[in-house]
């Protein structure tokens, strides 16, 4: 393991990083860790990397001004920068911004890499969403009237509380039913939440879901990403086991 911290990692990719999208990821997550050519933006943003991890190609001029002692070279081709990266750093909640470019087969790997790294916490932030692996349990506070997605990755049953369709009984898979655009309601009788704290007026809505295989992918506007760390890091969020040979 090259870099171990119990609070959130933000690590940063080579790709876009949209606007706003450094402070908002920074105010959650203290520790930085860039991926290759993601190098770039954290020096311009004036920080410095705990650690440089991938195959190092794109890094070029700006090795000369991280230590040495930061630079993690892997050099294997068999895995994406964005693996190499997950596999070697363990936090709380991990943060990855900078891998949600114009490219589908760079996003698609990167969802790949979500999956073969189901032990890690990761969010995925993108110009307008936020993507993670959704764990065994978990319950968020979310404004009612949200849109939430769930895309299956392959098969895998749940149920749910705090969704307009509940998704009890449902057999997902890419191949059948999927999950896309369902939406946050307030569940019959449960008591009214606060202020929306992500940047509305709505009010906060329970939201429970489980899933029994770790290959549903959770999808959610990127204005959520405020109210995720309090929920993800509590006691009502599971993990999944990380995969025999890992």
């Amino acid at each position: 393991m090259i870099v171990h911290k119990l609070e959130p990692i933000l690590l940063v990719g080579a790709g876009a990083l949209p606007e706003g999208l450094w402070d908002e990821a920074r105010a959650i997550a203290p520790h930085v860790v860039a991926v290759d050519g993601g190098l770039r933006h954290v020096l311009a943003k004036g920080d410095m990397p705990e650690a440089v991890i991938g195959d190092l190609d794109s890094i070029g001029a700006d090795r000369v001004h991280v230590p040495a002692a930061r630079l993690h070279p892997i050099a294997e081709q068999d895995s994406t920068d964005f693996d190499k990266a997950l596999r070697n750093v363990d936090a709380s909640l991990i943060l990855a911004a900078g891998f949600s470019g114009p490219r589908i087969d760079h996003q698609l790997a990167v969802y790949s890499g979500l999956m073969a790294r189901a032990e890690r916490l990761c969010i995925v932030l993108g110009q307008s969403d936020l993507v993670m692996l959704a764990p065994p349990h978990m319950a968020l506070d979310l404004p009612e009237g949200m849109r939430l997605s769930l895309y299956p990755m392959g098969q895998v049953r749940g149920r749910s509380s705090g969704l307009r369709w509940p998704i009890e009984g449902i057999a997902f898979s890419p191949q059948g039913r999927i999950g896309t655009s369902n939406e946050v309601v307030r569940a019959a009788g449960a008591a009214q939440g606060g202020q929306d704290q992500a940047g509305g007026q709505g009010t906060l809505c329970r939201v429970e879901i489980e899933v029994d295989a770790p290959c549903m992918l959770l999808i959610l506007p990127r204005a959520a990403l405020p109210l995720l760390p309090s929920s993800l890091l509590g006691s009502a969020c599971g993990r999944w086991t990380a995969r025999a040979g890992q």
